[in-house]
């Protein structure tokens, strides 16, 4: 099966995009079996959400068309890879990963690779106070990390936060 990367286009890939967001941050809430937290992810993918979302993610596109790279199989977005424009490169002293996915039955075939590749290319290219690319990933997501140390991410820092 063949995997073509391209650029999100913001005319015809909302829903899509959407639909693979939604399962990111479904599978985000439910991989620790943790129903609380299952349930907090599901409840704030609704109408206002995903609108505020989209907004965003357009407001983004227009800073940095290659923001987001869908990965499609036979015409279908099986994942994506969502880099944050560099004007907020400030957040971090960085480039920031944002998220990056990959449908279940497309993992282990290389799309991640290709798209964490993507990422690389496009921050590259940008305008940073630190040549670094930088992602939070939960700790308890072994195939997240495993990926990323993969591809030559280090441990820097450790995120706190407190719940409001």
């Amino acid at each position: 099966m063949t995997v073509d990367l391209r650029p999100y286009d913001p005319t015809t890939d909302r829903s899509a995009l959407w639909r693979l967001k939604r399962s990111f941050e479904l599978e985000l809430g439910g991989e620790t079996g943790d129903d609380a937290k299952e349930d907090r992810y599901a409840t704030k993918l609704d109408d206002g959400y995903r609108e505020r979302y989209l907004a965003w993610v357009d407001r983004c596109v227009d800073d940095e068309p290659g923001a987001i790279t869908l990965a499609e199989a036979d015409g279908t977005p099986v994942g994506y890879v969502f880099v944050l424009p560099d004007r907020l490169a400030m957040i971090w002293d960085a480039a920031v990963l944002n998220e990056i996915y990959v449908e279940p039955t497309h993992r282990g075939t290389g799309v991640a690779d290709e798209l964490i590749e993507r990422a690389v290319d496009v921050v590259s290219d940008q305008s940073l106070p630190l040549s670094r690319l930088v992602l939070d990933v939960d700790p308890d997501n072994e195939r997240a990390s495993d990926f990323y140390r993969r591809h030559g991410f280090e441990t820097w820092g450790e995120l706190v936060s407190l719940d409001l």
